[in-house]
């Protein structure tokens, strides 16, 4: 996976995006049950299709953080959403600009597969998460589905959801614990909570 392949694609993203249904979208969100006033890092943000839901969920006084890598991306998202509730952030993934415990959620929506180094990155979300806080790993289609439509993109061919068995294994050796992963034919949840330690 490369900046390049997504900042290219950063104008007609929402256009040609497979998962961008509104309804979906909204009821993805709702299954995240995020707290009214939360602190959440949407990773992998891209153009903010997530945002607006994010927001509603959250309501006036939360605060979401949109990382992304490709500038180009964000871009597009500071134009579509100029919110004094969002905070832009031009980052990886594996090095996150953020506090330690500054987070009351983090969500990955249409992103973890393109993470290069998943350790890594569940290493840095698992940081900057409270106590007691969850991460959502989440896409509006199935694993098969999303790893299908992967394969037939040559740029982003290795860019695969894990098995159940290995995301469990890579999510509890980040330190994560109340690990459940839901997987059907229209869409794939992965969440898991952040332990003391």
């Amino acid at each position: 996976m490369s900046r390049e392949f997504f900042n290219q694609r950063a104008s007609i993203w929402d256009e040609t995006a497979a998962e961008k249904e509104q309804s979906k979208l909204r009821g993805l969100v709702k299954r995240l049950r995020l707290p009214k006033g939360a602190a959440v890092l949407d990773i992998g943000s891209g153009t903010g299709v997530l945002l607006p839901f994010l927001l509603e969920a959250i309501g006036p006084n939360g605060k979401v953080f949109a990382l992304d890598f490709a500038e180009m991306m964000l871009s597009q998202a500071r134009r579509k959403l100029g919110s004094e509730n969002v905070s832009f952030l031009l980052a990886e993934v594996d090095d996150i600009p953020l506090l330690s415990r500054n987070c009351d959620a983090v969500v990955c929506y249409s992103s973890f597969p393109h993470f290069p180094d998943k350790p890594q990155a569940l290493s840095e979300m698992h940081r900057v998460m409270r106590t007691g806080s969850r991460l959502h790993v989440c896409h509006t289609s199935s694993r098969k589905a999303i790893n299908r439509r992967h394969r037939s993109i040559p740029s982003v061919r290795n860019d695969v959801i894990p098995t159940e068995k290995q995301m469990r294994r890579l999510l509890a050796q980040a330190g994560f614990c109340e690990i459940s992963v839901e997987d059907s034919g229209d869409s794939y949840l992965a969440s898991a909570m952040r332990s003391e330690f």
